[in-house]
């Protein structure tokens, strides 16, 4: 019998939710408020520049700030809160997302604003984290990898639904109207995980310093490594989607909003499709994703002359870099052992690093006067490299479980 794609929960634990749908809805619904509020900044940056009275450059550095709240929180939060009953934790979580949402609007100059970026980016892993093992513990071994993606449909669907309303939302009432909401929405979810959500205890046996020793195992490490490299490449091409649509394929501004539809309707696509891939084969889905995302970056550079041909490649990186994400969490979640909450938080650190890296290449060559195309060339040397430590990480130091029997092993 093969193994599962993560430990069953301990005997006796009651995990086994009354509606299934609406318990992993609530557990997206925060997924959703997150999604909102990570991607809403970027759209409202020229409003929140002339709120704090600072130049757009300056004030995108609270993109920053959240992101860099998001890598430190995660490992942080998880192995202090390790203790804590699941779902009280989760709610915990979503609430101080939406709290940190309330400070950035009452905040006013850009250094509080920024420091409340930070705070609000604190629970984003750690959520994730916690989701995904709640998750995980209500569906047979065999469903644990669509159980995932469903909770990180929220963030897909948010790039999709939340961001543009939001985004219009602030345009129209003052971009602080934009954070009340997700304060809103984060209070919205924790109601729902409370009702709908089963209690699942924490471990009592845990301490921080036990789930910090998973950040010591070279398979996790490697597999961390794996998410910051290699999908920083999805983001050394989308950072720069907008130049690359206007000055390379030649359309007007208006059309950028379009193109970033299709990235969203990608990722949403994506989402769905890794829940299925992850159930499958997680090595051989990361690896299958990683060599479509290199020959996707790379066709960018030829086709972005034509807006058609353009406009699916977009909506392919978007759906490869759910699929990346998703099974790079549950990768993770393998390596991590019995810290496995703490692997699906560490992902959402990788991927904000990657976000980074993937946005600092890109401005790299296009600094050095290789034009709007080259990023996604970069971002394709990102995905190789990406791949090549995730092959170490997964053939040499850790085999993992292969293709699974979903007659194996039932809950």
């Amino acid at each position: 019998m093969t193994s599962p794609i993560l430990p069953t929960p301990a005997p006796g634990v009651a995990t086994r939710p009354r509606h299934l749908g609406l318990a992993l809805l609530s557990l997206a619904a925060g997924g959703f408020a997150i999604g909102t509020t990570e991607f809403m900044t970027m759209g409202l940056l020229p409003r929140i520049a002339d709120g704090i009275d600072e130049s757009i450059p300056t004030t995108g550095h609270i993109i920053t700030a959240y992101a860099l709240g998001v890598v430190v929180g995660a490992p942080l939060l998880v192995a202090a809160g390790a203790r804590l009953p699941r779902r009280e934790l989760a709610v915990g979580l979503i609430l101080a997302l939406g709290l940190g949402n309330a400070v950035t609007a009452l905040a006013s100059g850009y250094l509080p604003v920024m420091a409340a970026r930070f705070l609000a980016g604190l629970p984003h892993g750690a959520y994730f984290g916690v989701a995904s093992l709640i998750a995980a513990s209500m569906v047979a071994p065999h469903l644990r990898g669509r159980a995932i993606s469903s909770v990180m449909l929220g963030l897909s669907v948010a790039t999709v639904a939340g961001v543009p309303a939001s985004t219009w939302l602030g345009q129209g009432l003052g971009w602080r109207s934009a954070y009340w909401v997700v304060l809103v929405i984060a209070v919205l979810a924790a109601a729902m995980i409370l009702a709908f959500v089963p209690h699942l205890p924490g471990d009592r046996t845990a301490t921080v310093a036990r789930e910090l020793t998973a950040l010591r195992q070279p398979q996790v490490v490697l597999a961390v490594a794996t998410g910051m490299v290699g999908f920083g490449g999805i983001f050394a091409m989308y950072s720069y989607v907008a130049p690359l649509v206007t000055e390379e394929t030649g359309l007007a501004e208006r059309a950028v909003p379009l193109f970033l539809l299709a990235f969203g309707v990608g990722s949403v696509l994506g989402t769905v499709l890794a829940g299925r891939l992850a159930d499958w084969d997680v090595q051989r889905s990361v690896t299958g994703g990683f060599v479509a995302s290199v020959a996707t970056l790379l066709l960018v550079v030829p086709a972005a002359g034509s807006a058609p041909a353009l406009l699916g490649l977009v909506l392919v990186v978007g759906a490869l870099g759910s699929v990346l994400a998703i099974t790079l969490q549950v990768r993770l979640m393998q390596s991590a052992g019995d810290a496995e909450m703490l692997g699906a938080a560490l992902n959402h650190s990788a991927l904000n690093v990657a976000n980074g890296l993937g946005a600092w290449l890109g401005s790299v060559v296009i600094a050095a006067g290789y034009g709007y195309r080259a990023p996604s060339l970069a971002g394709a040397g990102l995905a190789v490299l990406g791949l090549l430590i995730f092959v170490v990480g997964s053939r040499v130091l850790d085999p993992g479980p292969k293709r699974q029997d979903p007659s194996a092993t039932t809950m």
